[in-house]
């Protein structure tokens, strides 16, 4: 199973992302408003990191408040580590679990198509198990 088919509902206007000029305090806000954990950060269109909420919080330890007066350029992580949509759900899982980080932004021939995080993939690879377990009981009563 590949990000694709998890990403196929979505639309653009489904990606909240940010440009780099963004300053952390409206980062904080957009996260904080719409209950997300991270942000794709955008220049001139290509993904060029991703600012979460780890980012602000070691920011905040290092620097203080004074960090929410920056550009989210000095914050994030970059460069953002990718997928695209034909990568598997269990390449995306064991990196993100080899990388220790929760979300992928997903770009097809440099464009943003999709934001992704573990929750996406680990509902996605549950729904998979229980319709394989669902498709053997149905196989063992059919016998």
């Amino acid at each position: 199973m590949t990000i694709a088919r998890i990403i196929a509902q979505r639309t653009s206007s489904d990606i909240i992302a940010c440009d780099c000029t963004t300053p952390v305090s409206e980062v904080v806000q957009t996260l904080a408003s719409k209950r997300i954990g991270a942000l794709p950060v955008l220049r001139e269109g290509r993904v060029v990191g991703i600012v979460s909420e780890r980012d602000v919080i070691y920011r905040l330890a290092d620097r203080g408040k004074d960090c929410l007066d920056v550009t989210v350029e000095e914050i994030m992580t970059s460069p953002a580590v990718t997928v695209e949509p034909g990568t598997t759900v269990d390449e995306a899982l064991g990196m993100m679990t080899r990388r220790r980080f929760r979300h992928f932004p997903v770009v097809e021939e440099g464009q943003l198509v999709a934001f992704i995080s573990i929750g996406d993939l680990v509902k996605h690879k549950m729904d998979e198990v229980q319709g394989e377990a669902e498709a053997l009981r149905n196989y063992i009563t059919a016998a």
